[in-house]
């Protein structure tokens, strides 16, 4: 048996969810973070627009990442604290005229405060019952910004046109790759953030929990509390991803933000790998660019290559991009001892 084939045939027993977040070596993260800031500028704006779409879904799928990969609560209304991010910042930016860098903080620090009260109720359910209240609150939130009593603010229906903001202090560049390289910045900051809570003590118990909750409260752990906090750093993190989703987009409205994107996401992290960081933003490149590879290859029956695609990639990479890292980090290895 080949080095490639002895490999691939111990790849499923990859566990989904490691031990601890996995991360890229140094060597691969500088060569990333270096094609990140040279690529755009040999590329079109519409390119550098998908690119920035890439950071801030990868964002957002990381935020999941850390509440099921790391304490192990399954979610299905992401969407929703996306959208709280997203009309924070454009209500802030468009009616009380607050610079859109300031406008951030503020919408991840109100998300992480909604993500914190809803895990407080959850704290009951577990499983698929989480999944579903998550899932009843990712519903409702369209329907909730289209209500009268919020249209003085979220513009209702018709939603809110988002001014994309300039370079500052007079910087040669588009605002098309201004806005790419702020977002890559917040992007770096966040990850290396996620990275640093997923190794500290609060990370540790996070995982304790996601592996066995009883035994994690023999041990002292105070689960009700991290659970909670797991809420709301993700419900943060997803925050601040909507309200940088607003200024690239330049609109928002209700029916931006339906289950569809929770869905989505939930799909990133799961081709991503769940638990392993890096892969939130494979998983943010296959929700973007994959369905327009599958209107690409037939208009009419989109959706169904959509489904075939995906299928293919659950079968063949059942643990998602982080079973195909181990395994070529693997067959490096098996190469070099050679």
């Amino acid at each position: 048996m080949s080095a490639v084939e002895e490999i691939a045939s111990q790849a499923p027993a990859v566990q989904a969810v490691p031990k601890r977040a996995m991360t890229l070596s140094s060597g691969t993260t500088f060569v990333v973070v270096l094609l990140l800031l040279v690529v755009p500028l040999f590329v079109k704006n519409f390119i550098i627009f998908q690119m920035t779409m890439l950071l801030i879904y990868g964002l957002a799928v990381l935020a999941l990442n850390i509440l099921t990969g790391g304490s192990g609560q399954f979610s299905l209304g992401n969407s929703a604290f996306y959208a709280i991010g997203a009309y924070t910042s454009a209500i802030l930016m468009e009616q009380y005229n607050v610079n859109y860098a300031l406008t951030l903080p503020v919408a991840g620090v109100i998300c992480f405060g909604a993500g914190f009260l809803f895990g407080q109720p959850a704290l009951r359910l577990s499983g698929v019952y989480l999944a579903l209240a998550t899932f009843a609150l990712a519903t409702a939130m369209p329907q909730i910004l289209k209500l009268g009593f919020f249209e003085h603010w979220t513009g209702g229906v018709q939603g809110l046109v988002v001014t994309k903001p300039d370079a500052p202090f007079g910087l040669p560049m588009s605002q098309d790759m201004w806005l790419y390289y702020f977002t890559l910045a917040i992007t770096i900051a966040i990850y290396v953030f996620s990275v640093n809570l997923l190794r500290s003590r609060s990370g540790r118990a996070f995982m304790a929990i996601r592996d066995n909750e009883i035994a994690a409260s023999a041990m002292g752990i105070d689960v009700a509390t991290y659970k909670t906090l797991a809420f709301g750093v993700s419900a943060g993190i997803t925050g601040v991803a909507g309200g940088l989703g607003a200024i690239a987009v330049q609109f928002v409205a209700p029916d931006s933000y339906t289950i569809v994107l929770a869905i989505s996401l939930f799909l990133g992290m799961v081709v991503g790998g769940v638990g392993w960081l890096p892969g939130s933003f494979v998983g943010a490149a296959f929700i973007i660019f994959v369905p327009n590879i599958a209107e690409g290859i037939s208009k009419g029956l989109s959706g169904a290559v959509f489904g075939v695609l995906l299928f293919l990639v659950i079968f063949l990479v059942p643990h998602g991009a982080r079973q195909v890292a181990m395994v070529a980090q693997q067959l490096l290895g098996k190469l070099r001892k050679n």
